[in-house]
C-alpha cells in the first residue's frame, strides 16, 4: 500500500505576475494529521485547490497516491473529502436535504450514508430545521459532513473552526482524531489558530509567502518550543522518582528551583496530577509551558504580518 498519499514537486502557482506558490516540495504521508500553519495570503488555500482540482498550477508535479496526469488525478481524487473556505450549502434545505443533493451530484449510490455522516458530525437531529436557521458551527459540521460523504481516506479542511465558539472548536477537535484513529483516515487542515492545530495535529507544515519554511514532528516541535509541563510540589524529588516510575519516561528535569520539567505526556496533564496526588505527593502549581505554537511560527517568519 502506498504510504504516500500526496507529493508535490516544484509546484508553483503565479496569479498575475505574483507567485501564489513558489516551488513547493511536500508529502504527506497515510494516516496522519497534518496542521498546515501561515498567516492569510501565505498560499495555504492555493495548495489545497490545486490538491482538490479546484485550480491548476502553473508549473510542477502533483501526485496522489503516485499517480499523476490530469485523467489520473482525476480518478484519485475521488478518495478525497474536502471543505475549501466556507461550504457551499442551500439555506432553504435541511440538513439531510443539503446532503441529498450532494449524494446525488457526486453517484454516491448508498442514501444510508447520510445519516451516517450527519451522526458523526453531531447534527443527526436537526430535523426540518432549515439551514438558513444554523449556527455557524452547525454550518461548519455540516460542511464537514459533506466531506465525509464518499468516505475518504484523505480528507483535506480549510479552516474548519472559523468563527466557532470554544465548545465547538472541542468537538471539531475530537471529531478529527476520532476520524484519524477509528478510520485510519489522513487528514491534512489549515487553520490560523495556532494552539488549536497544536492540540489536533501530529505532524505540522509551515509556509510563508508561497514557501514552506519547514515541516516537522509534534515530538519536534516541543522540543523546539521547550514544550513542558511544569509541577511544583512540597517534595520535587520523591514526584519526580514517582512520575518516571508510573510514566515509564526518563524525559523529565529537576530544575534548581524545584519544579519538575515533564518534556511529554503534554496532552495527559489530568493523569499526571492523579499519579502525584495517588502517591500522597501534593501539587501545588502544574501547567504547560514553554513557547506557544504561535511564538515559534512567528519566530521563523521573523514577525512579519501579510495584513
Amino acid at each position: 500500500m502506498n504510504e504516500i498519499i500526496l507529493e508535490t514537486r516544484g509546484l508553483t502557482k503565479v496569479y498575475k505576475q505574483t507567485a501564489a506558490l513558489n516551488h513547493i516540495d511536500l508529502k504527506i504521508k497515510r494516516g496522519k494529521i497534518y496542521g498546515f500553519i501561515g498567516q492569510n495570503g501565505a498560499g495555504k488555500t492555493t495548495l489545497l485547490r490545486l490538491v482538490t482540482g479546484l485550480a491548476f498550477p502553473t508549473s510542477g508535479e502533483l501526485y496522489l497516491w503516485g499517480k499523476t496526469g490530469n485523467k489520473e488525478l482525476q480518478e484519485q481524487r475521488k478518495r478525497i473529502g474536502c471543505m475549501i473556505e466556507t461550504p457551499a450549502l442551500f439555506p432553504n434545505l435541511t440538513a439531510y436535504q443539503n446532503m441529498e443533493v450532494q449524494r446525488i451530484q457526486r453517484g454516491i449510490p448508498d442514501r444510508a450514508v447520510i445519516e451516517k455522516c450527519l451522526e458523526t458530525v453531531g447534527i443527526k437531529e436537526t430535523g426540518k430545521k432549515t439551514v438558513r436557521n444554523f449556527s455557524l458551527g452547525m454550518r461548519q459540521r455540516l460542511g464537514i459532513a459533506i466531506a465525509l460523504l464518499n468516505t475518504p481516506e484523505f480528507l483535506i479542511l480549510d479552516e474548519p473552526i472559523n468563527g466557532l465558539d470554544p465548545a465547538g472548536i472541542v468537538e471539531i477537535r475530537n471529531l478529527l482524531k476520532s476520524l484519524n484513529k477509528e478510520y485510519g483516515m489522513t487528514i491534512l487542515v489549515s487553520s490560523h489558530i495556532l494552539e488549536e492545530l497544536y492540540q489536533t495535529a501530529s505532524e505540522f507544515i509551515l509556509i510563508d509567502r508561497g514557501k514552506i519554511i519547514e515541516e516537522l514532528s509534534d515530538k519536534e516541535l516541543n522540543e523546539r518550543c521547550k514544550r513542558h509541563i511544569a509541577i511544583k510540589t512540597t517534595n520535587p524529588e520523591s514526584a519526580l522518582l514517582v512520575l518516571e516510575d508510573k510514566l515509564n519516561t526518563d524525559n523529565l528535569q529537576l530544575m534548581p528551583d524545584g519544579t519538575i520539567r515533564l518534556y511529554d505526556h503534554l496532552d495527559n496533564t489530568e493523569t499526571v496530577a492523579k499519579i502525584l496526588s495517588d502517591a500522597h505527593i501534593l501539587v501545588t502549581g502544574l501547567h504547560i509551558s514553554g513557547d506557544t505554537l504561535e511564538d515559534y511560527f512567528l519566530k521563523k517568519v521573523g514577525g512579519k504580518s501579510h495584513e
